[in-house]
């Protein structure tokens, strides 16, 4: 009787403190002060023989492990999730991943869309602070700023709540790990930003080397290209951009091919960014509409391959290629190589019916998959990171987290 006691006071002590936060002491102080209580000398004087005659069975039931096996209680999280933007298609696809985990695990949560303005965005937290929120998830808006980030984290601390970063980069390379490293109950969940650029470009280059003779429209034995930057300062638009020329020139000339060139040698630059940072189709579409206006078959000077940051940017591209008669997926149009990142489904579907090339998978599903467990630690009163060893953690930074990229081609 007296151990069911004992079982029945530390979990009551243990509900007490169940939503504490990531990384909270208060469960296991209740559970030592709890055995500091319990009436030890009366079993010490208990006889010796009795102990060692009970059934051992009984021990075996003891409720303290049924109650150890049970699910946790995460009836009193409260969670608010700041998307940088609905738009996105990328971002709409993980927000719908992340809804059905988080429908899942039964938790009280709210979606806010900040339409890519960072004021907005810490208007968002406040109001969401205010009103009882016990955990932020957050895609901030301006990706790689120290000074945007650390806000949210000093926000998050003063109200003692965890906050869980992803998807865009809450540092640049020379500050790595200085928002991450102070405050204990905070995360990130994203991919190494490299890692897309370089698949990009080996896919590109790969499938040049395959098909260099019909891809070159003009005969002139180079490739001309269009590159659609997403946003301007974002480490992942950066580092696309960069990687997916160079890799692919590195390619072409491995094979004894020349390097990619740009189409419109008047822009210093070597692409076209979105300037509203929002990585989006419409901006692809207007440019590409305006390029072919200039360079295309008739002047001999057509655009011969379309290199995108994302793959909302490759569908307005492709659509103002169809527009034009090109990549209809029929069998008798010609075909301009469009690539692009992050494997959307209407990507998928646009490299099934032939009307695009290749595109580098960004697992929404794996990110989401990712964030909850996350979100699920910190509801249960564990650390932010507890049960992490199977992902994929920065070498650098102890809790920042990773989700590969793969090339996807048809």
């Amino acid at each position: 009787m007296k151990k069911k006691l004992l079982a029945t006071l530390l979990c009551v002590a243990m509900s007490a403190s169940m939503f504490a936060g990531c990384g909270d002491s208060g469960s296991d102080d209740a559970a030592n002060n709890q055995e500091a209580d319990a009436p030890a000398d009366d079993e010490a004087d208990a006889p010796a023989d009795d102990e060692a005659d009970a059934p051992a069975d009984d021990e075996a039931d003891a409720p303290a492990d049924d109650e150890a096996d049970a699910p946790a209680d995460l009836s009193d999280a409260n969670i608010g999730v700041f998307y940088y933007t609905f738009s996105d298609t990328y971002i709409a696809s993980v927000r719908s991943a992340l809804d059905s985990q988080l429908d899942s695990l039964g938790v009280t949560y709210q979606d806010y869309d900040a339409n890519s303005n960072q004021t907005t965005q810490n208007e968002q937290i406040d109001t969401a602070l205010q009103t009882g929120a016990n955990l932020l998830i957050v895609n901030i808006v301006t990706s790689g700023s120290v000074d945007a980030s650390q806000a949210i984290v000093d926000k998050a601390s003063s109200a003692g709540v965890p906050v869980i970063f992803f998807n865009r980069a809450i540092e640049d390379d020379d500050n790595e790990g200085k928002v991450l490293g102070s405050y204990d109950k905070c995360a990130f969940v994203g991919t190494d930003a490299p890692e897309a650029g370089h698949l990009q470009g080996q896919m590109i280059g790969e499938y040049l080397m395959e098909h260099y003779d019909e891809v070159d429209l003009n005969g002139d034995g180079n490739i001309s290209y269009a590159m659609f930057m997403g946003q301007l300062g974002n480490a992942e638009a950066i580092y696309r951009t960069q990687y997916g020329v160079e890799d692919a020139n590195k390619v072409l000339t491995d094979g004894g091919k020349p390097e990619l060139v740009y189409f419109d040698e008047t822009n210093p630059d070597k692409y076209q960014v979105d300037q509203d940072g929002n990585w989006s189709a419409m901006a692809a579409n207007n440019y590409m509409t305006t390029n072919l206006s200039q360079f295309n078959e008739d002047q001999k000077n057509m655009i011969e391959l379309v290199i995108c940051n994302n793959d909302g940017m490759a569908e307005g591209a492709i659509s103002a290629l169809n527009d034009k008669g090109y990549n209809l997926g029929d069998g008798s149009s010609t075909t301009i190589p469009v690539f692009g990142v992050d494997a959307t489904d209407a990507a998928v579907q646009l490299i099934a019916d032939g009307k695009m090339t290749g595109t580098v998978k960004q697992d929404a599903e794996g990110m989401a998959s990712c964030i909850a467990f996350l979100a699920e630690n910190c509801a249960s009163g564990k650390e932010v990171m507890d049960g992490t060893d199977s992902y994929n953690i920065s070498e650098n930074v102890s809790n920042k987290i990773y989700i590969p990229y793969s090339a996807y081609q048809k």
